[in-house]
């Protein structure tokens, strides 16, 4: 059903085809319960998709294959301490089939919202597949997160059922993840199940409505009792627009915004970027938290509607020793991996304890999303780690848009749907090769959110208000001369922090609420070793300072109060002491001032003066 719409030139002067050819290509192939009447249909935010067509995201992952790839491997799982599973797509089917069963008994119905407060586990994966099946709206948040924040998205999101684990290994110790949701629920009503995943066998308390995860499926399973009385478990036909994802943005001016995508969208869209854009086939390995929106489209969804094997992987990839990247890519013969610069830029600080780096020979792809990748991060992994042999490619994405827009080196240019990005001033004219500007996207893209909660009226404005007929990213970016795209950071306040949002603006409040903080200020820190982090910039207020604090001290306390109420990715890497803000430089200045001081490596809090500042600026002016 190839579609193409006439060639326009809209209000910001940019022309594009909006062929959807490639688009319809895709469609086609997966299995629609009901086709769609039209592909696109042109309307506000970004128009809708696969009008009138029904569809099950949970079918097209497993059943789908069932007829050919049964017995083939889905997920091939390790955790941290070193213990393996793997699931076919016929195991992982009975699994998702027994949780739907399940959730169905527990009352759970399309619409209604399930949080996944769970790391990389097999269960997770079940889980998120259960609520796909069913029509419940899924969200995962990160484990690390301390039960304040907790409390607040499960504010934020009103979920019906919680899932959770009894522990989560991270780093060789065990976060107490019952113990943090228990604390959250003490605090919000309106979660009517706790379902607990037994992953450390540490003690938890008990409540009323916790149900441990393997009881809840163990009644379901074919075997246990008459077939027609285990419940239903077939997939829901929805609608190409119902909800699939929810996911928490960083806050819009102080206020949390969650975005929803689509069933149709994600599906659709997973599948074009991950055999178009991504793998070429074979085994499959994204390489970031589960909570990142990109794990869950381009790690789950985009390999298995595909029917590929895919690897995940529970902990971080110190443990046990700085290796254990390689050994996993040996061990499972991994064909291409998807993670973060950030993550890349860890493991080349490794690389000198491989003994042998043939021991990667199946790796053919490496692919980044989340940050730009520079150019000696690239050369290193195509040099060092490819041995001259393997293909690199960097894609550039959003949360809004469903993860992956556009690859410098897709799998197969010709058949990719194209964005039509453009570059363009704020009047939003095309700028001049070279020049800055912010980055549109002429074409429709299907992966695009399909609606928003909280601010609602801001997030529209941020993307369809300013440019009309295109979407603006929020992101600076300028043209080379090859073509390629410079990206150069947002036009707003969000920072993106080894892959996932975090606000400067909500890491300034939390600063500015320490009754120690009379000013203060964060910036984005880069770095050639770690890539993006932040730094904050804090005035104190002398008499509040106990006599007895060092300033060492109150760093930490400083600090440690943004880690445990946003999370350890919005804690600033470094802390500048300033004796003072003065007015003779504009936010903008001052804070460029900020992060050129910020980039000096330091063990800990740095204290500066405003006439270093200004110094720091260029600034002539007398203090």
């Amino acid at each position: 059903m190839a579609e193409r719409h006439p060639s326009a030139t809209d209000s910001s002067g940019i022309t594009g085809s909006n062929d959807l050819s490639a688009w319809a290509e895709v469609a086609s192939e997966l299995p629609w319960t009901r086709p769609y009447g039209e592909l696109w249909v042109p309307g506000a935010n970004g128009g809708e998709w696969f009008a009138g067509g029904q569809l099950n995201a949970s079918a097209i992952c497993v059943d789908q294959h069932l007829p050919q790839r049964a017995d083939q491997v889905a997920i091939l799982w390790e955790g941290e301490p070193g213990d393996r599973r793997s699931l076919t797509f016929q195991q992982l089917h009975d699994e998702v089939l027994a949780l739907t069963r399940g959730l169905r008994g527990l009352g759970v119905v399309p619409g209604d919202r399930v949080v996944l407060h769970l790391g990389w586990l097999p269960e997770t994966v079940v889980a998120m597949l259960a609520c796909a099946r069913i029509g419940a709206v899924h969200t995962i948040i990160p484990t690390p997160l301390p039960a304040e924040a907790l409390a607040d998205r499960l504010e934020d999101l009103a979920p019906k059922i919680l899932f959770t684990q009894d522990g989560a290994w991270r780093r060789g110790a065990v976060l107490p993840l019952k113990t943090r949701a228990d604390e959250a629920l003490s605090a919000v009503a309106g979660v009517e199940q706790t379902i607990v995943i037994r992953r450390t066998g540490m003690d938890v308390a008990w409540y009323e409505g916790d149900r441990w995860y393997h009881d809840l499926v163990a009644g379901t399973r074919p075997g246990r009792q008459v077939e027609d009385r285990l419940g239903d478990a077939s997939p829901a036909s929805l609608p190409a627009s119902h909800p699939l994802i929810a996911v928490n943005l960083a806050n819009r001016r102080g206020r949390p915004v969650t975005v929803l995508h689509a069933t149709a969208n994600v599906m659709v869209s997973s599948t074009a970027v991950h055999r178009r854009g991504i793998s070429r086939g074979g085994v499959f390995w994204c390489a970031g938290d589960v909570s990142w929106l990109g794990a869950q489209v381009h790690g789950i969804y985009g390999p298995l509607a595909c029917g590929d094997t895919t690897v995940m992987f529970e902990g971080t990839l110190d443990v046990p020793t700085h290796t254990r990247a390689w050994e996993v890519i040996q061990r499972y013969a991994i064909a291409t991996l998807l993670t973060s610069p950030s993550v890349v830029r860890t493991m080349r600080g490794w690389s000198h304890e491989l003994p042998d780096m043939g021991s990667v020979k199946s790796l053919a792809r490496v692919v980044t999303m989340g940050e730009p990748m520079d150019p000696e991060l690239r050369e290193w992994l195509v040099r060092d780690l490819g041995r001259g042999d393997l293909d690199v490619a960097d894609g550039w994405g959003q949360v809004e848009l469903g993860g992956i827009v556009r690859l410098d080196r897709p799998v197969d240019p010709s058949t990719m749907p194209d964005s039509g990005l453009g570059i363009v001033d704020p009047t939003g004219r095309p700028v001049p090769q070279g020049d800055a500007g912010e980055l549109v996207l002429v074409h429709p893209w299907a992966g695009t959110m399909c609606g928003a909660e909280g601010p609602t009226v801001e997030v529209t404005e941020s993307h369809w208000s300013r440019h009309p007929s295109v979407y603006a990213t929020g992101d600076l970016a300028r043209l080379g001369a090859d073509g390629s795209i410079e990206f150069l950071g947002r036009t707003d306040e969000v920072v993106s922090v080894a892959g996932q949002l975090v606000s400067l603006t909500e890491v300034r409040e939390v600063l500015l609420s320490h009754p120690f903080v009379t000013a203060a200020d964060v910036v984005e820190r880069k770095d050639a070793k770690i890539g993006r982090s932040l730094a904050a910039a804090v005035v104190l207020a002398v008499d509040a300072l106990p006599e007895t604090r060092d300033l060492a001290a109150v760093a930490r306390d400083l600090l440690d109060a943004v880690r445990e109420v946003m999370g350890g990715l919005a804690r600033p890497r470094i802390l500048l002491i300033v004796d003072r803000f003065g007015d003779e430089l504009s936010a903008s200045d001052r804070r460029d001032a900020l992060a050129t001081l910020a980039a000096r490596e330091t063990n800990g809090p740095l204290q500066v003066t405003w006439a270093q500042v200004l110094a720091a600026a260029g600034h002539t002016s007398q203090t």
